[in-house]
């Protein structure tokens, strides 16, 4: 506890060091991950302030037009065809190489990649805006919804198409392993939308205002933090289109592309219980699943202490420092388990009282379900970490084959264990087996048996 105290602090360690360079990266992954539970803490506090507030100025229908049209800007995440992805992976391997030209090229690429993306979306949403029926799209039916429903659409997609080429700041201070930049300016953001939901409320604002303030004040940070990170703390980074290249764009989108492969079979093997358990068991057999599904994610503590470690693996990887990529891995995957033991256990002893207490008595989940989540619960920090290390560098190519090969196992056997148990257990024992054996065995011998070669080869040279 004391040496983790030690790393929360303004001042960098020495990077002349082999010794100071690892003491600077768990600087940055302790910072990062501190700051990253406070936003997410913020999060969740403006959620639980604006969300009643918001409800019952706005009305059912209409709050639920704005969460209707969110969702679908959620979708179009996927746009970006990875590229911000892949831009970490670049960043952190030019900071590893010391090569200040590298990052300028890739950011100057990615940039002009992704605005290019953003003008054609825009482009063709204001061709198409005036013959969609917006209502209809949204099945309202009140004066005031249909009369708003286009508007707070478009100023979504606008705010949407903003943020996709500025938001590569984010990626460069991820890539630089300065992530709780990206989380402190995260964190004004969310105050200036709050306060700017207030404001709109407390005026009587339409629709429209309360998403424009809402998802404006993140985008006013994220352009603050644009101006602080390239304007004056990076200056050599602001994109240029002389820097940009068509080759390092390519190097970037097919990284980008194995990055989505990622995306779509995570959300094919973990956003698919519902769905099944509504097809084979009925909808009413969602309800008990979903709230216990809730209930242990509030346990994915451990995500914001690994997530960091992804950029600080590629720039150590870059330096060949082997050793202290090994040593971090095996603690990540201590500290993963521990946490996960820690939050876990006290669901599955007392889950039953608490879903009762909480949802209602009609919700309990069997204990066979309770055991599955709390064995996901440790395999989702396993794969964090497993991941972390994976994804910065050659061996996310590899890792995308046997991941895919897991997500569509753990399909297939959420529909045969449900059916076969008559139960909603099969769900999480299917994603439990699908990707313990298919992801979680390839993961340990890609990643360590590469670190040992990689480690003898460097004997070797030398």
């Amino acid at each position: 506890m004391r040496q983790a105290l030690s790393l929360l602090r303004v001042k960098p360690f020495d990077g002349s060091t082999a010794e100071g360079r690892s003491k600077e990266r768990y600087r940055r992954i302790a910072l990062t991950s501190v700051t990253g539970v406070t936003a997410k803490g913020v999060s969740i506090l403006a959620a639980l302030i604006s969300v009643p507030l918001t409800i019952d100025y706005l009305g059912t229908e209409r709050y639920g037009l704005w969460m209707t049209i969110s969702s679908i800007i959620v979708l179009l995440g996927f746009a970006d065809f990875g590229i911000g992805n892949g831009l970490v992976n670049a960043i952190s391997k030019a900071d590893g190489e010391g090569d200040r030209e590298a990052a300028c090229t890739h950011v100057a690429s990615a940039f002009f990649m992704l605005l290019g993306i953003a003008l054609f979306i825009l482009i063709v949403f204001i061709i198409a805006y005036p013959f969609i029926p917006w209502h209809r799209v949204f099945n309202v039916t009140s004066e005031s919804a249909t009369r708003e429903s286009g508007p707070a659409t478009a100023l979504l997609i606008i705010i949407f198409a903003f943020n996709m080429p500025f938001g590569i700041v984010q990626r460069v201070q991820m890539g630089y392993q300065e992530g709780y930049k990206s989380n402190l300016w995260g964190i004004g953001g969310s105050l200036i939308g709050l306060a700017g939901l207030l404001i709109a409320i407390h005026t009587k604002a339409p629709l429209p205002w309360l998403v424009f303030a809402m998802s404006g004040g993140p985008a006013f940070a994220l352009l603050l933090n644009w101006f602080a990170e390239l304007v004056w703390g990076r200056p050599w980074l602001i994109p240029r289109w002389q820097a940009f290249n068509w080759d390092c764009g390519r190097k970037i989108v097919t990284t980008g592309l194995l990055f989505l492969v990622l995306q779509v079979f995570a959300l094919v093997g973990n956003s698919s219980d519902n769905l099944v358990i509504a097809q084979v068991l009925g909808a009413s057999a969602v309800a008990s699943y979903a709230v216990t599904q809730k209930l242990f994610s509030v346990t994915q503590i451990a995500q914001f202490f690994i997530m960091p470690l992804w950029p600080a693996f590629g720039e150590a990887m870059a330096r060949e420092d082997y050793r202290w990529a090994r040593r971090t891995l095996n603690r990540s995957l201590i500290l993963s388990f521990g946490l996960g033991v820690l939050t876990a256990l006290p669901l599955l002893m007392f889950g039953k009282q608490i879903i009762a207490a909480w949802a209602g008595v009609t919700l309990i989940p069997s204990t066979l379900l309770l055991v599955g989540f709390a064995f996901w619960v440790l395999l989702a920090g396993y794969g964090g970490s497993m991941s972390s290390f994976l994804n910065s560098g050659r061996l996310l190519a590899r890792q995308t084959v046997f991941y895919a090969l897991a997500s569509i196992t753990a399909l297939i056997l959420k529909v045969i264990l449900t059916q076969h148990w008559g139960s909603a257990s099969g769900v999480i024992w299917a994603t439990v087996i699908g990707y313990g054996i298919f992801y979680a065995i390839p993961a340990a011998r890609l990643s360590f048996g590469a670190l040992t070669q990689l480690e003898a080869n460097k004997i070797q040279q030398y």
